[in-house]
């Protein structure tokens, strides 16, 4: 089946919440998904998966126990499976995610922002 083309401008226009990850696409066992943010995360880690974060739009600065790490729009980041980081955005960024289907938003906290079903947009 052939896959159209996704204009990222419009899919981030399609939301105004923070926090809250929708997914975009499908490759092989991973979802691309789309997510404003702003304020700060909560620390997390995820025991077996990478993440990548793509920003598109903002600045985030992602937080390592070890480092601050700052990225600016077409800069992206992976933190490695098991690294504990907690995402900081001053203001609201948009950001897409490469990370397994298996990738819960939280990793290993559960908390009012924890998401265990996404929406497809």
């Amino acid at each position: 089946m052939a896959q159209e083309k996704v204009n990222l401008s419009h899919k981030f226009a399609l939301f105004t919440d923070h926090a809250n990850p929708r997914i975009a696409g499908e490759l092989n066992d991973s979802y691309v998904k789309l997510v404003k943010l702003k304020g700060e995360f909560v620390w997390h880690h995820h025991e077996n998966e990478d993440e990548l974060f793509l920003i598109v739009k903002g600045q985030l600065i992602m937080k390592l126990r070890d480092r601050d790490v700052v990225l600016n729009e077409g800069e992206f980041f992976i933190v490695p499976k098991g690294v504990e980081h907690k995402p900081v955005a001053p203001e609201e960024v948009h950001v897409v995610l490469l990370e397994p289907k298996s990738t819960l938003n939280t990793g290993n906290v559960r908390n009012e922002i924890t998401r265990d079903h996404l929406q497809w947009i």
